[in-house]
């Protein structure tokens, strides 16, 4: 397994989370930690729900959760990243109803929402375990939540001696746990790419056959990083953003199309020219607005082929260019995007070396990205401290960036 990341937690992470477990009384010495990435989506974001084909990567920042146990049929969690909430317990099977007024703020409704997913399922569980969770995932843009929702669904198999005989079922769990429990409308696009991500991997994904096949980055590839772009901004989750109102256009325009008479099932079923065409003349005038989100699915459909192909090749240069190509599609076509995202866009793309550069993720909030050479990086970095502060002076001291490479997607310190 990839354990990119160890030497992060050793020197940094580890010391936290014991000190965590100790305040709180949790037994987690001699246990394991389960680390699990965040993502970076190449193609096609927001195509997870509308049908596309998906390309992405795992990426190096992370989520650990130090666990151990407990030999009662109780879990008791603390996280480090949400401290003010304390110490999170329950018994297995007897959490809150999905969406509960009591939890839908709090981080709680996560571990509580596997418990609730697993139980529906019709898994036997009685195992409980102490664990104390850390990350440093920026909270919009990276898939945060997936990658906490796999981490505590693949413990709790663990810790009750669980497998499941179709793996893909973990990714739809971890999907049902925000859907269901949550309230979140999201799609599979960030489970899939943090479950399957290898290092210096591209994961693809074919939703009609749910086939996971791998594209090796090419070894004469131009020194290059991804940069993830946090404007400090807080988004809140995709059931509370635009994204809910977006899924909601496609699935409208989808049922439109169907009642006209063309044959599909999603946005994503149209790709030849001919009935894009057909599309356009009976619709672009009467129901622009669906139109125009139909239209950013077709086109990040008709590069996507180009992304793959560059990315096989080592191409760098191309690949940047259809990450911006799909950006400027989320800001003005599919209208995903917002100030702040657009901003670091803004900055990024002024900076020679800079590739691409396009917002992130659910939309509104949260970071933008950008495909960066190597030589690059500093500048970048220069060029959004000395900008970023004056153009949005509300979160001169929330963003960050953050310099991030392809890594696994989920791995296992063994001894803790």
């Amino acid at each position: 397994m990839d354990l990119s990341g160890t030497h992060i937690f050793k020197n940094e992470i580890s010391p936290e989370l014991l000190a965590s477990a100790k305040r709180f009384g949790l037994d987690i010495v001699g246990g394991k930690v389960r680390r699990s990435s965040s993502r970076l989506c190449l193609g096609v974001e927001h195509g997870d729900y509308n049908g596309t084909q998906l390309f992405g990567v795992g990426t190096d920042r992370f989520i650990w959760l130090a666990y151990k146990p407990n030999g009662t049929n109780k879990v008791r969690l603390h996280s480090c990243n949400f401290g003010d909430e304390g110490l999170v317990e329950f018994e297995i099977g007897r959490v809150p109803p999905p969406q509960s007024k009591g939890i839908v703020d709090r981080w709680a409704r996560y571990p509580m929402g596997v418990d609730y997913v697993l139980g529906q399922e019709g898994l036997a569980m009685d195992q409980g375990y102490d664990g104390v969770l850390l990350g440093n995932i920026p909270g919009g843009g990276m898939s945060r939540s997936a990658s906490l929702s796999l981490n505590l669904i693949l413990t709790l198999l663990e810790v009750n001696e669980l497998s499941l005989e179709n793996e893909f079922r973990i990714v739809e769990l971890a999907q049902a746990v925000e859907n269901v429990y949550v309230g979140s409308p999201c799609g599979l696009l960030d489970q899939i790419m943090i479950y399957y991500a290898k290092e210096n991997m591209g994961t693809l994904y074919d939703p009609q056959t749910k086939a996971i096949n791998y594209v090796p980055l090419s070894d004469k590839v131009e020194d290059f990083c991804f940069m993830i772009l946090d404007t400090g901004t807080v988004r809140p989750g995709l059931e509370q953003s635009t994204y809910k109102v977006r899924r909601q256009e496609c699935d409208d325009f989808t049922r439109l199309l169907q009642a006209d008479g063309f044959a599909i099932e999603h946005l994503a079923d149209v790709e030849d020219d001919e009935t894009y065409g057909q599309i356009a003349d009976r619709f672009r005038d009467s129901h622009g607005e669906m139109f125009s989100r139909f239209d950013y699915i077709f086109q990040a459909q008709q590069r996507f082929e180009s992304m793959l192909t560059a990315w096989r090749e080592g191409n760098m240069a191309q690949v940047g260019r259809v990450f911006r190509e799909d950006g400027f599609g989320l800001r003005d076509d599919y209208k995903i995007s917002g100030p702040e995202l657009e901003v670091m866009c803004d900055i990024a793309r002024s900076v020679p070396g800079v590739l691409g550069e396009r917002m992130l993720g659910g939309g509104d909030k949260g970071a933008s990205g950008a495909i960066v050479r190597a030589e690059a990086v500093e500048e970048l970095k220069a060029a959004i401290d000395r900008e970023y502060p004056v153009k949005c002076p509300d979160y001169a001291d929330k963003y960050a960036v953050h310099v991030c490479r392809p890594v696994g997607g989920i791995g296992i310190i063994e001894e803790f």
